[in-house]
This record gives structure tokens, sequence and C-alpha cells, in this order.
């Protein structure tokens, strides 16, 4: 079962997030991350979900910038505008979006790996995409 294999369970950090990239059904690649969630009850020990890689705020804002996104106090953290969410449900907590989700996608853990297995999302690679040196598009996010 490596098709679609991400990751291995114990390279997921419990302080930061796994980035990789994903391609959808029109074959338009995007970035998705994954983060360590708490156990509830008897559940497993060593949970995990899957986010798209953006911030319900303004969502050219990414959450991971390629160096992992930020655990605070056990919620995923958007560096640009403070905003929580929770790594279990994807529903921010604090910030500009309170009360919105982050886009969820299909994992499975199966032998100690995370596999992709949302029928919407291809597994394409580890890592950020790709940018092209000669985009120059601004980076801005101050509000008018």
């Amino acid at each position: 079962m490596d098709a679609g294999r991400i990751t291995a369970l114990a390279d997921v950090p419990a302080d930061s997030t796994v980035l990789f990239r994903v391609a959808d059904g029109a074959g338009d690649e995007q970035e998705a991350i994954l983060v360590r969630t708490e156990a509830e009850g008897d559940g497993p020990a060593d949970e995990v979900a899957c986010w798209l890689n953006y911030c319900q705020h303004l969502t050219h804002i990414k959450l991971d910038k390629g160096s992992g996104a930020p655990i605070r106090d056990g919620e995923l953290v958007c560096a640009n505008h403070g905003a929580y969410f929770e790594p279990d449900s994807g529903r921010c907590t604090f910030g500009p979006c309170e009360g919105a989700y982050l886009t969820d996608l299909e994992i499975t853990v199966s032998d100690g790996d995370v596999y992709l297995t949302d029928d919407e999302y291809e597994f394409v690679g580890p890592g950020p995409l790709e940018t092209d040196d000669l985009d120059r598009t601004s980076t801005s996010n101050v509000e008018f």
C-alpha cells in the first residue's frame, strides 16, 4: 500500500506540521499539512489530521510556510494574523476567522505510515509548491 503514502507517522512532529503537495481532479496542485492531534477517550495514542495549507482569514496566507506551522498550547497557529485552530477539528478558536473551519482531506494511518485516501485529491510529493522566481506578486497583507 505505497500509493498515496505521505510519510511515516513517526515523522509527524508534535510541535509543528508536515507539508506536502496534492493535486485535485483538474490537476491543480495545492499544499496540505499533517498535524498531530490528541487522542480522546480510548482512541489511538497517535492520531493525525490533514488540512489544506491556508488560513481561513485570507486564503492566500499559508499556515506552513515551508518550515512547519507553529503549534502553541496544543493549537495550530497562523503566524500572519494570530488565528488559532484546533488540530483535530480545524475550527478557528481565536482570531479574525473565529468559528471558520480549515478544509480537511481524508487520510489513513496503516502500519506506521500516513496515506492520503481522499477521493478528490492525489498525493504529488513532499514539500512546498515550486514557485517561479519571476512571479513577483505582492505578499502584503494590508487590508483597506
